[in-house]
């Protein structure tokens, strides 16, 4: 949260800013839970590189992983915790007030 000195880029979450990382909790915010393939495809990511963000992304509890199979197949689901959740709004009011600043200086 800010005192009002900080500029509102100091507020954004190294665990949550990257690109990629904020479209993975984007789509899990408007899906509600997602498999490694649709996100995989929905953001165009490789698998090594869909994989190493999830595990950050799990690591620090942001969401949770959840395997199992369907039919015969391997699948990896993705959901956000409550503390994914709150970390993203947090994100994106940040994100909102540095557009706001740029907006009013015009």
């Amino acid at each position: 949260m800010t005192t009002g000195n900080e500029h509102p880029a100091a507020e954004f979450d190294d665990a949550v800013h990257h690109p990629n990382r904020l479209g993975i909790l984007i789509v899990l915010h408007e899906a509600g839970r997602a498999d490694f393939a649709f996100l995989k495809q929905a953001l165009g990511l490789t698998d090594g590189n869909l994989g190493r963000h999830l595990t950050a992304l799990e690591s620090s509890g942001l969401v949770s992983l959840t395997k199992g199979f369907e039919g015969r197949r391997p699948r990896t689901w993705a959901q956000l915790t409550a503390k994914g959740r709150r970390a993203l709004q947090a994100e994106l009011d940040a994100m909102r007030r540095l557009l706001d600043r740029v907006d009013r200086s015009g």
